[in-house]
């Protein structure tokens, strides 16, 4: 594990591994990167951030800024924001079927609106991606070989009629939205022997970025794909741990990030991808649980949550029980919050009032300011908070484990009112128009009890909510 190897140079497939800053040096550039090996002629050619910079207005407007493109978090920088959604002052459920039939405990997937509206795509646990109508009728059901895995925990991406998504099977699946058909499936061998992509691909300028995760020993790397072909361009095996956040990228401040179960921050300059800096949470020394991999990390500061960046800065969770804010240019460490117990939440970030809203396990949802980290509230919805938190202008949306949905005050924390499921409601609610999209795991019994087979109670459903007039 040592750093960057360009996709005809990848370890694993019988190939010395090639350094990629070496071989820009041997060529003398960093916009394009052609090699040759026995995968054929693999060309590297950098996005151009500079659409994304100047085609963005307001703060608050994704990035990129095209009505065709939409995925995990709405955008490059990972805000949760949704400025422009009314979410209603009493809601009811219009539709739910069952998706979610696994028990393993990540944050399952978030449904995701197409650009237009039309369609709503499901990713489950089960390993289908369903696609039905913001009425809930069925339009499709694409079953994968992820259902031999832990199925989908990851968000699609999607591009005009293509979304994009990774699965436990170790695989990006590329598939027609009108249709469902399989457009192309970059599978294990292709991504080095990878076990799982439970993160969400972040798209730019026909190119999809993503983590990957290995096993013995646990680690992780970073790739870059093309996203017409599913061809791997790039990538970078410095992680350790298995990755499970999803990447986010500033154009304007020419950064990419990611975190790890390492505890570790990841930054890469970008879009030339040399590596910039690292951070370390866990306190002074580092965390001190369970020795992994050999001894080269120590469990006990995990980052699970897609970190948002904004203001120059990137916002990070960690199992250590902090929240930080770290500089993008060195990843010095600006502030931390503590609440004692684990943050493993994708946080919300509203740009135009400069809060950041996260959830954590002590059962509570804060709002901090961005600039200070000052508390300016929290809220107790009486579950673990795992999954994503989202913004709107006027409240947050956060699923609790104790199976409700919650709607809060964004200037108070004031419950607005929540809504009753079956199990934990770890998806990201997603408001489109005057819906509101989640998913929840499914409801075991035993499945802490090593003596006794888990049994599956129910499955976990996805939800739409309208407004009750």
């Amino acid at each position: 594990m040592n750093g960057p190897r360009s996709a005809a140079g990848r370890p694993g497939v019988g190939r010395e591994r090639i350094s990629r800053r070496g071989l820009l040096a041997g060529i003398g550039t960093v916009g394009t990167l052609s090699l040759v090996g026995s995968l054929g002629r693999v060309r590297r050619t950098a996005p151009d951030c500079s659409r994304a910079i100047e085609a963005a207005g307001s703060p608050t407007d994704p990035r990129p800024v095209d009505d065709d493109v939409t995925m995990f978090r709405r955008g490059l920088r990972r805000y949760g924001y949704y400025p422009e959604a009314v979410v209603p002052s009493d809601v009811r459920v219009d539709w739910s079927f069952p998706v979610n039939r696994i028990g393993h405990t990540a944050a399952k997937s978030t449904p995701r609106p197409t650009p237009d509206g039309e369609t709503v795509l499901v990713a489950s646990d089960a390993g289908d991606v369903h696609a039905v109508t913001p009425e809930g009728e069925r339009r499709w059901t694409l079953e994968t070989a992820a259902s031999w895995s832990l199925g989908f925990h990851g968000t699609p991406a999607v591009v005009g009629d293509v979304a994009y998504i990774g699965g436990y099977d170790g695989a990006l699946y590329a598939i027609a939205v009108e249709t469902g058909e399989l457009i192309w499936r970059t599978g294990v061998r292709e991504f080095d022997g990878s076990i799982a992509i439970g993160s969400s691909p972040a798209y730019i300028d026909g190119t999809l970025y993503l983590l990957a995760e290995y096993s013995n020993p646990a680690s992780g790397a970073l790739w870059e794909i093309d996203a017409e072909t599913g061809t791997p361009t790039w990538s970078d095996d410095r992680i350790w741990g298995m990755p499970h956040p999803s990447p986010a990228i500033d154009c304007d401040a020419g950064r990419l990030v990611t975190g790890s179960n390492d505890g570790v921050v990841y930054c890469w300059e970008f879009p030339s991808l040399e590596f910039a800096w690292s951070y370390q949470a866990g306190g002074e020394d580092g965390p001190d649980g369970d020795s992994m991999a050999g001894g080269r990390f120590n469990l006990g500061a995990e980052i699970k949550g897609t970190t948002p960046v904004y203001d120059g800065a990137a916002f990070v969770g960690s199992w250590d029980g902090r929240f930080y804010r770290l500089d993008l240019e060195d990843g010095s460490e600006e502030w931390s919050f503590e609440t004692g117990r684990v943050i493993m939440s994708n946080p919300a970030l509203d740009p135009e009032e400069g809060v950041v809203y996260v959830g954590g396990d002590d059962r509570h949802v804060y709002a901090l300011d961005t600039d200070t980290g000052e508390e300016l509230w929290s809220a107790n919805v009486n579950g673990r908070v795992i999954g994503s938190v989202t913004a709107t202008a006027e409240t947050i949306l956060a699923g609790s484990y104790d199976t409700h949905l919650y709607a809060l005050d964004r200037e108070t924390g004031e419950r607005r009112w929540r809504v009753e499921n079956r199990g934990h409601v770890t998806g990201g609610a997603i408001p489109d128009g005057d819906r509101i999209y989640y998913a929840e795991r499914g409801v075991f019994s035993n499945y802490w009890d090593d003596d006794e087979p888990t049994v599956l109670e129910e499955p976990g459903h996805a939800y739409c909510l309208v407004p009750d007039d």
